[in-house]
C-alpha cells in the first residue's frame, strides 16, 4: 500500500487480510520501531524519523521471498515523498538526503510485485483530524503523485505493476482484490 497518512491503508489492508489470511502482514514501520524502542516518535514527524523508518521498511520487504503472499501497509515511495514534502513544506532541508533515499526506495522496489496507491480524494469520504498534521498530509499526498508520474518508471526498473484506488471502502478492497488476486478462469 502507498499513500498518504489517513488515506485508508490501514483499513484496506484490515479488510483484504479478513477475508485473506493466508496472506502475512507487514506493518508500517512505524509500529515496528515504536514496539522495538519502547515509545512513541515526536509528535512531529522529522526527517530522521522517516528515514529510519525507510531503512526498515526496505530491510523488511527484502526478507521475503519473491512470490510470498505478503501485504505491506506502506511502501518505501512513501517515505521519499515524506522527504519532498517536508522539504516543500520548508520545515527541513532534505536535499541532501533525496537522491540516497531515491536508491534504498529502488532498492525496496526490487522485493514488491505490485504498488497500490490509495491518493486523497474527494470521492473517499476519509477525514483526517488536525492532530494528524493536514497541511503534512496533503504535501506527502501532492509530492507522491508527483513522483508517481515522473519518477516511477526509473525507481521502479519498469518490473513493478502500479494500481491507483479509491472509492467506497467496498470498492477499494473489490479493486485490491481484483488487482491482486487472480480472478476464476473464463469459460
Amino acid at each position: 500500500m502507498s499513500g498518504t497518512h489517513c488515506s485508508g491503508k490501514t483499513t484496506l489492508v484490515e479488510d483484504f487480510l479478513e477475508r485473506h489470511p493466508d496472506y502475512l502482514h507487514e506493518p508500517e514501520p512505524y509500529e515496528w520501531l515504536t514496539e522495538a524502542q519502547g515509545a512513541a516518535f515526536s509528535a512531529e514527524l522529522t526527517a530522521a524519523d522517516v528515514w529510519q523508518q525507510l531503512e526498515l521498511s526496505v530491510e523488511r520487504l527484502s526478507s521475503h521471498a519473491p512470490g510470498s503472499n505478503v501485504i505491506a501497509e506502506r511502501c518505501p515511495l512513501d517515505f521519499l515523498a515524506y522527504l519532498e514534502a517536508l522539504r516543500n513544506l520548508g520545515r527541513e532541508d532534505t536535499s541532501r538526503m533525496l537522491d540516497e533515499a531515491r536508491d534504498l526506495v529502488r532498492r525496496g522496489l526490487r522485493s514488491l510485485d505490485l504498488v497500490v496507491v490509495l491518493p486523497l480524494n474527494d470521492e473517499d469520504g476519509i477525514e483526517s483530524p488536525e492532530s494528524e498534521d493536514p497541511e503534512l498530509r496533503e504535501a506527502m499526498n501532492l509530492s507522491l503523485l508527483e513522483i508517481i508520474e515522473n519518477e516511477w518508471e526509473d525507481l521502479s526498473s519498469g518490473q513493478v505493476r502500479l494500481a491507483e484506488i479509491s472509492g467506497t471502502r467496498k470498492m477499494r478492497l473489490v479493486a485490491l482484490e481484483s488487482t491482486l488476486v487472480p480472478g476464476p478462469p473464463e469459460s
